[in-house]
């Protein structure tokens, strides 16, 4: 098995593996699903709430590319393709589970592995379990630019390049989650 610290993993370009595997190397859509894991597996982690949904999506999510491989219209930009192809299949499996039956993180291992939310969503006075609850009343659009912007750390630039969605649109979306999150912690606390 590939080693996600190996050479060819760390050095291959995406669209150099994504060519290799449209022309028939197909083992080596492996290095692919190496690379990204770990960080999209984060990312549906935070969106679905528990690490089962998550495996579940992000599973479901490397099949649906593998087999649409060739409809990647830029494979340099491989990691924003399946990014959405991601999304679409959280958003989904979300729906499917029900949104109000759900806890946004509902387990104690999911919520050690994720970055601390209340570092950026609150003034300090929050407890991890009312910010996740508040995370969970967020719509998809904002929960998911909140969870890019704060939970991975990324430029307004980089989230626009990963979803192609418009920076100005992005900030508006991040500006709503931070005052929707707000608001529940004032309400919470009084």
């Amino acid at each position: 098995m590939t080693d996600s610290g190996s050479p060819e993993v760390l050095s291959t370009p995406d669209g150099d593996i994504v060519r290799r595997v449209l022309s028939g190397d197909t083992q080596a859509y492996r290095l692919l699903v190496v690379r990204h894991r770990e960080r999209f597996g984060r990312f549906a982690v935070r969106m679905l709430g528990n690490r089962e949904d998550a495996e579940e999506a992000l599973q479901d999510a490397f099949v649906r590319a593998y087999r649409s491989l060739a409809q990647c219209a830029n494979p340099d930009r491989f990691d924003s393709w399946f990014f959405r192809i991601l999304a679409n299949r959280c958003r989904t499996k979300g729906t499917r589970r029900g949104r109000y039956q759900a806890t946004f993180v509902s387990n104690d291992a999911a919520i050690a592995t994720a970055p601390d939310p209340r570092s950026e969503a609150s003034d300090g006075r929050g407890d991890p379990d009312l910010i996740i609850r508040a995370l969970s009343q967020l719509d998809d659009a904002s929960r998911e630019a909140f969870l890019l912007k704060y939970g991975e750390g990324m430029t307004y630039e980089a989230m626009a390049a990963l979803t192609g969605v418009g920076v100005s649109a992005l900030k508006m979306r991040v500006k709503r989650a931070c005052e929707r999150l707000r608001g529940l912690m004032e309400d919470h606390h009084g």
